[in-house]
């Protein structure tokens, strides 16, 4: 099997490569978008008319989270919906979708209408989890894990590239042009979807299948139940450090640098992630998807316990940075994972489910994190998350073996 990961429009091949291209690119851009308003957010939502400091906070909070709330209740049905009548279909919807979103945020004129849009674009967004669909159905098995990988690695850039974008641009040009420039990037990507991806055609029954009673045309549900819940033991990981992060790094470094080094040690985790999913997804296809899956969450488990202990700034970084690295397998394999344990005309659906419990990962670890931190401790938030990984890597062991 060749392994290098070419990137040339090898026509005898497929469209998959250019495919992959796209949806990188598209995946990019969206992610973006949804996080670039991070570092501006409060000041948006001010001159949206709301003047109390704590109010401030809340509806900030309330925005930022109001489109990864209706993103997550409406994934599983873009993955049926994708199922019956095709995935690029549903890439199309997104983009545009996403493009006419984000350019009715920057002309919101109170804090109601700008929640209002935030859902909106979570509900006609998804570019990111109907690329990961696509790819995973469209690419041969034998690539899929790579292919994944370098996907996860452009959703991974646009989580760190977004905030950076969001700091530089409002200054230069405004808060509101900042949305209507995100809104034009995402028509461009609307244009590249429409008339660059090619979708191979399905058999006639994988269209006609209804997708009701999907889960009974699964002839073996326990790895789709493990890659569930490994999705959702991959976002806890990534986020239940978030609410003590600064707190926990004041108590390492001297006050004008708690902000710096806060900002690193979030930051290093997916920078660790974005250099190993293409990696760690290529030697998956080589040694076995559910192989990696166990020993990322094994090692990430390791490396919470010295993250429990250290005592210096920089130490917290390097250890964030290294488990970046290791998690960063994870999402290319659970998605390989399903794609080999369903039929094809239930894969997007099956996907759009796995999509939705990250999404309760991300919403259960900052909680979670928040919660432990400040009633038992801040070192009991990366001991408990060890323990959860630990059991993560030991669960799918087993049921690996026993299968």
């Amino acid at each position: 099997m060749d392994a290098t990961p070419e990137f040339e429009l090898n026509l005898d091949a497929g469209p998959w490569k250019r495919n992959l291209l796209v949806c990188v690119f598209g995946s990019f851009t969206t992610i973006v978008a949804m996080t670039l308003l991070l570092p501006f957010l409060p000041l948006y939502v001010e001159q949206l008319g709301v003047t109390d400091h704590a109010a401030i906070v809340q509806w900030s909070g309330i925005a930022y989270g109001a489109a990864f709330f209706s993103a997550a209740l409406t994934a599983p049905l873009w993955g049926q919906l994708g199922d019956r009548y095709g995935r690029k279909l549903m890439l199309i919807r997104a983009s545009l979708g996403m493009a006419i979103a984000m350019s009715l945020i920057g002309m919101a004129h109170n804090v109601w209408e700008l929640v209002g849009l935030r859902l909106l674009a979570g509900l006609l967004g998804g570019y990111a989890s109907g690329s990961m669909i696509l790819v995973a159905a469209q690419t041969p098995k034998a690539r899929s894990g790579w292919a994944l990988g370098v996907l996860s690695s452009g959703i991974m850039a646009g989580n760190v590239v977004g905030p950076l974008i969001g700091g530089a641009l409002p200054p230069l040009i405004g808060i509101r042009a900042t949305f209507l420039l995100a809104g034009a990037v995402i028509f461009i990507t609307f244009l590249g979807t429409s008339f660059l991806i090619h979708e191979e055609k399905r058999p006639p029954q994988a269209k006609s299948r209804k997708s009701r009673g999907a889960w009974s045309l699964i002839p073996d549900k326990r790895p789709i139940v493990a890659m569930l819940a490994t999705g959702v033991l991959l976002m806890i990981a990534n986020m239940s450090i978030e609410p003590i992060i600064t707190v926990y790094v004041a108590q390492l470094v001297d006050p004008p640098r708690v902000t710096f080094f806060a900002g690193l040690a979030m930051s290093a985790g997916a920078l660790g992630s974005i250099l190993s999913s293409s990696q760690l997804g290529k030697l998956a296809d080589r040694v076995g998807h559910w192989t990696i899956i166990i020993a990322c969450l094994a090692v990430s488990a390791a490396l919470l316990i010295p993250q429990a202990f250290v005592d210096s700034g920089w130490q917290l970084v390097v250890l964030r940075l290294l488990m970046g690295l290791a998690l960063g397998g994870l999402l290319p394999c659970i998605a390989s994972v399903i794609r080999h344990n369903v039929p094809e005309a239930i894969a997007g659906g099956i996907l759009g489910y796995s999509v939705s419990a990250q999404y309760c990962g991300q919403v259960i670890g900052p909680l979670a994190g928040g919660f432990v931190g400040g009633h038992i401790g801040m070192r009991a938030v990366f001991l408990g998350t060890c323990v959860l990984m630990a059991a993560g890597a030991i669960g799918n062991f087993i049921l690996e073996k026993g299968r």
